[in-house]
Order: structure tokens, then C-alpha cells, then sequence
């Protein structure tokens, strides 16, 4: 009944395996390694791909994986049992083995594991062989026909009489308190004791906590003082009108901006701003998008190691001897493997922290149950507390789900698609109000600079002034990058058929408009919806389906909390069931917007590449063309663990 079953490293190297069919099982086991053990989803031990169902175990004491594949038709109630009896009987049997042998030492080792195998497969099948169904009992055999009338009229009456008493008590409350009372006053007089037999009188203590108590008031007035002064903010000043306001010039009454040959000094130049700070981000966005960066909050974190150093040395001083250094590094030195209840008060916190951090709900849940698992038997190092291994391999964890799967380098994808004489298509999806206009203006001024000639297909047929949007975009894009600079070639043109139009068919036009003018890529916007609107889901699905573009990008704000979730996976649910496609075309890339708004709360960016696997291309960081940056795992991760 069991396909395979295998017993793995987690370098790579097969231990032992079993093979029920004849079909190759090594793609199916990749496919786990890559998308779950790889992309820290391991909170629940079950893996569906293509016909099979796989079933895992993690061992991080001798970091082994066990995997065991069977068809998905099928419903085996006694695998989860099995393949824990195979991972304890597997660890006894060559303990010695796996732990004074390096990698070579597996290599060359020899697992002769097939006879206990068999022997534990048929024990877990004949436990779940079908039993007898048991016999119903008659009416003589149950306890209700021992009941007599007289029996329960008297356990009424018994009843009421403990519930008229029950209510008599019930107005005193004050024993209770009394008995907490005497338990506090015990264990404050057994403290007190322990602190005497360790050498310390009842002075030496209470002078102790004064000192603790005073450096640590010291050292947050020291942060306080530290942190910068915020800035006076500057408040509109009253303008102050002539008392007589009749007798008073039309020129001094006058405040309104001067007008420069007929029109606004803001808005000269055909109403584009245009000003000399513009014309400075010409050349400012060349070659690769700078990274998102963030304050290091490792000031934070050597502060508070100062003051725990300080701590340390002075009840050092003051225990002296063997004990005091003794008792200092038993709560140091770690010398046991983790278990789940040590952990879980620890991860009780994390959950509250990255939900705190915008982080959605049940992603995080599956977060610490996976770092739960990932760390479940695993021996602390020397040093190290339950708090800080629980907080680095959730750090590790949160860089390996932002660090994409696959990199997607426009730049490079964009010489590929000259080289065979095309453009390259990027199509632009979202709800509504994140920023897809603004930000593919953005993208197409950074294509710009980088050279590449750009095609903006409006295909939003439906918003009211989108097209003027995008046209009041291409005119300043324009005005940056003028055609008399690149021999007068226009470097940006904006495709548009109108409103109430069939969007895919004015994208279509727009990719053969480009491929006949030689633009290098066209940027395709799309109207905005909601991701319950079935007909404009249809119409999303049948644009991308006809079209094939080089990159679907998902367009969303950093603001987001669950709805994050809700919005991706019924995006890419609904581009899977409105396509023709065998294999249909899913997301392929997130466009964080509105990054600038959100301080530290960068949650949204854990929830969106989680729920998708995929990476992030870029990141908007605020309203002017080159507010546009990547996204660098390390700074948002230490962003969203900072308190």
C-alpha cells in the first residue's frame, strides 16, 4: 500500500530507502525538499503533489528527514503512528553511528534497516485490520434500568437541599484571599531562606535590588536622553487684515501667486512641474534599483548587553566563591534539547509581536509551528538561552521565505526579448487605490534611464481619467528624457484606444504597435478589482490568457494586514479557473507600494511572498518617479523583529 519510504539527511544523502512500485520517487521528494522544507513551511507534516500524499518527520537532533508516500485515494489511519515507530527505531539502532560519523561516515555507512521495516509495517497493519463491531446492549445490561422512581425522586430532593446550602455560603468570600496571603508570606519566608544559605543577609539583598533598580532607571534615562529631539513643526501664521479694509489697495489685498507670461510660476510649462529638483533625478536610478534599507536597532541591543553585564559582575562580587560563578553559567550553558512546552511561552510572544508587525494571522500561526518543529529535539549551544535560539531560527526563517526562489532580473530578461526581436511584456493587476499607475511610471522612468524605449498600453477602459493619468505621466516622462537627446527617438508613448473598450484586444494592438516601432517593453495597466468581482476576474484572466506577458505583477500596498491573504489567493485562484490553459498562468512577482507609511509594520511583505512563493520586484517609497527601490530581506526581517 505504501509507495516508497525513504530516510534522508538533510545534506542530501539517502540512508535507506523502500520502494513498493517501480516508478523513480526522487522527483516527488525534490518537490518536498524545495517547497516546503526549504521555504519553512513545515508546520503541518503532510505534502500533496500530483497523485501522491507524502507524509514527513523532521529529527533536528541528527538532522534526518523521513518520508513516506502513498497514493492520496488512499486514507491510511496508521501512518502518522508508523512513521514515528520507524524514526525511533531507526535513531536507537544506529545512535552511535550517526553520532561519531561525519558525512563520510554516512556515505560509506551501511543501514541494514529492511527486516525491522517490514516487521513494524505488518504490526501497524494488523492493528487497523477491520474489528468486529460490538454487540449493542439490552435494555436489562444498562445501568438506566436499575433506576427505580423512588431512586431519583430522592436524588432531587438530595440536589436541592445541596444547592440551599450552596447559597447560604455563598456570601462569604473572604477565606480565600486570607489563604493566598499565607501562601505569599511562605514563599517569601522559603526566598528569604535559600537567600541565606547562599552567604547573603536580608541587608546584602535588599541593597542588591536597590543597585539593579537604580542602573536601570539610569540606563533608560540614558535612551531617552539619546534619542533625538523631534523637530519644532511649523504652524501657519496668522495673516493679519486692515482694520479698514474698504480704504485699502487692491494690490496690498492681493496675496494670490504672480503670474509668469499668463500663467502659475507651479505650474509653467503646460501645468507639469517640472522644476530644477526634477531635472536632478535625470541619471539618479541608472543600472540596478538601490536596496530598501532600514536604522539598525543594534544600539537597542548593546545597551540592553551592558546592562546585563553589569548585573552579572556586581551579584558576582558580591556571592563570590564557587557558587555565585557556578549558578552564573548554569543559567548560561545550555545543556538540554528543546521541547515544545519550553518553547511555546516563547512563541506565544512571537505570535503576538508579528501580528503586532502586520503580519496575517494564520501565516504566523504556521511560522511558529514550523520553527517549533524545525527546532523540536535540537540541543542549545553553549551560552544560549530558549529565548534567543527561538528568535534566531524565526529570523533565519523569516530571510529564507523573503530571499525569492528564482531571481527575476528585468534588465537581463529585457536583452533576451531584444535579442529575439520582441518586447517585453509586463502586465500590471491589483485591487483598487494601491498605486499601479503611479508606480508603473515609476518603473518606466527607471527603464529610461537605463536605455530602453518604453510602450504604456492603457488597457483601464473602465476608471474615469485613468487614461489621463497615464497620458499627464508620459508627458513629464517625456519632458525628462526628450526624444533631441536619443536621436530623436521618443524614448516613452502611450498606446490608448479609449474607454469601454475590450482590454485585451488594446493590449494586443499595443504588443504589435511595439514590435513594429521597436520599443523594447511595454507596460500594460489594467483596470483595478476586487478580487470577488467575477466578471472583471474573467476579464483579467482572458488579458493575461491572449496575451501571454513576459512578468505578471501584482500590485499591493504595505497597509494591508489578512486582507492580504484574502486578495492573493483569490487572484491567483481566479487566473487558474479563467484559463484555457493547461497550465495556467499565475502571479509571477508583488509590487509593494505605499512602503514609506508603515514605519516599522512590514508585516505585509512576510503575508504576500509566503502565500505566493514569490519574490518581490519592487518596492515603492514614495510620490516622485525615482522612489522606486528592491526589496533587501535582511533590513525588513530586522525591521519586523525590532521591539
Amino acid at each position: 500500500m505504501l509507495d516508497f519510504f525513504t530516510i534522508l539527511s538533510k545534506g542530501g544523502i539517502v540512508l535507506w530507502c523502500f520502494q513498493g512500485v517501480s516508478s523513480p520517487f526522487s522527483g516527488t521528494v525534490n518537490a518536498l525538499i524545495r517547497s516546503v522544507i526549504l521555504q519553512e513551511r513545515g508546520g503541518n507534516n503532510s505534502y500533496t503533489h500530483e497523485a501522491l500524499t507524502l507524509k514527513y518527520k523532521l529529527d533536528n537532533e541528527f538532522e534526518l528527514l523521513f518520508v513516506v508516500g502513498y497514493q492520496k485515494i488512499l486514507t491510511l489511519t496508521y501512518i502518522d503512528k508508523f512513521i514515528d515507530d520507524i524514526h525511533m527505531q531507526f535513531r536507537d539502532k544506529y545512535r552511535n553511528q550517526l553520532q561519531q560519523q561525519g558525512v563520510m561516515g554516512l556515505l560509506n555507512g551501511s543501514f541494514d534497516f529492511s527486516d525491522d521495516f517490514r516487521g513494524l509495517l505488518r504490526a501497524a497493519e494488523e492493528c487497523t485490520k477491520g474489528k468486529a463491531p460490538s454487540v449493542m446492549k439490552t435494555f436489562e445490561q444498562s445501568d438506566k434500568s436499575k433506576k427505580t422512581v423512588k431512586s431519583m425522586i430522592e436524588v432531587r430532593r438530595e440536589k436541592g437541599k445541596e444547592n440551599k446550602k450552596n447559597k447560604k455560603d455563598a456570601p462569604v468570600q473572604d477565606a480565600p484571599e486570607k489563604k493566598t496571603e499565607v501562601q505569599l508570606k511562605a514563599s517569601v519566608t522559603v526566598a528569604a531562606g535559600d537567600a541565606n544559605q547562599n552567604g547573603l543577609t536580608q541587608e546584602e539583598i535588599i541593597q542588591r535590588n536597590r543597585e539593579e533598580f537604580f542602573r536601570k532607571r539610569l540606563g533608560k534615562e540614558k535612551k531617552e536622553s539619546s534619542s533625538k529631539s523631534p523637530k519644532p513643526t511649523k504652524q501657519k501664521t496668522r495673516r493679519v487684515w486692515p482694520l479698514d479694509s474698504n480704504k485699502a489697495n487692491a494690490k496690498d489685498l492681493d496675496y494670490s501667486e504672480k503670474l509668469i507670461n499668463g500663467q502659475s510660476s507651479t505650474y509653467a510649462n503646460n501645468g507639469d512641474d517640472t522644476s530644477a529638483d526634477m531635472n536632478l533625478w535625470r541619471g539618479s536610478m541608472a543600472g540596478d534599483l538601490k536596496a530598501v534599507d532600514y536604522e539598525s536597532c543594534e544600539e537597542e541591543e548593546e545597551d540592553d548587553e551592558v546592562v546585563v553585564q553589569e548585573i552579572s559582575t556586581t551579584s558576582v562580587k558580591k556571592k563570590g566563591g564557587f557558587g555565585g560563578m557556578f549558578g552564573m553559567l548554569k543559567g548560561l550553558v545550555g545543556s538540554k534539547s528543546l521541547t515544545p512546552q519550553d518553547m511555546e511561552p516563547v512563541l506565544e510572544k512571537m505570535k503576538d509581536h508579528l501580528i503586532a508587525k502586520n503580519v496575517a494571522a494564520d501565516i504566523t500561526v504556521q511560522l511558529c509551528e514550523s520553527v517549533a518543529k524545525k527546532l523540536e529535539g535540537k540541543v542549545m549551544g553553549t551560552f544560549s538561552t530558549v529565548t534567543s535560539t527561538v528568535k534566531q531560527a524565526l529570523q533565519d526563517s523569516l530571510v529564507q521565505i523573503l530571499q525569492p526562489k528564482r531571481r527575476v532580473d528585468i534588465l537581463r530578461d529585457i536583452i533576451e526579448a531584444q535579442k529575439q526581436r520582441r518586447p517585453f511584456v509586463v502586465t500590471f493587476c491589483g485591487v483598487n487605490g494601491v498605486g499601479k499607475s503611479t508606480n508603473l511610471a515609476k518603473i518606466a522612468f527607471w527603464l529610461m534611464e537605463n536605455g530602453f524605449r518604453v510602450l504604456i498600453a492603457a488597457c483601464d477602459t473602465f476608471r474615469a481619467g485613468a487614461v489621463e493619468q497615464l497620458r499627464t505621466h508620459t508627458r513629464r516622462l517625456s519632458t525628462l528624457h526628450p526624444p533631441e537627446e536619443h536621436n530623436g527617438q521618443c524614448m516613452v508613448q502611450l498606446f490608448e484606444r479609449g474607454y469601454g473598450k475590450d482590454a485585451a484586444g488594446i493590449a494586443m494592438e499595443a504588443i504589435a504597435f511595439a514590435r513594429n516601432q521597436s520599443f523594447d517593453v511595454v507596460l500594460v495597466d489594467t483596470a483595478g478589482r476586487m478580487q470577488d468581482n467575477t466578471p472583471l476576474m474573467t476579464a483579467l484572466a482572458k488579458l493575461i490568457a491572449i496575451n501571454v506577458p513576459d512578468l505578471v505583477l501584482f500590485v499591493g500596498e504595505a497597509l494591508v494586514g489578512n486582507e492580504a491573504v484574502d486578495q492573493l489567493v483569490k487572484f491567483n485562484q481566479a487566473l487558474a479557473d479563467h484559463s484555457m490553459a493547461e497550465k495556467p498562468r499565475l502571479i509571477d512577482g508583488i509590487v509593494l507600494t505605499k512602503f514609506d507609511t508603515i514605519d516599522d509594520k512590514v508585516g505585509a511583505a512576510i503575508s504576500m511572498t509566503y502565500i505566493t512563493g514569490q519574490p518581490i520586484v519592487f518596492v515603492g517609497t514614495g510620490q516622485t518617479y525615482n522612489d522606486l527601490r528592491s526589496l533587501n530581506a535582511k533590513a525588513v526581517v530586522s525591521a519586523l523583529m525590532k521591539a
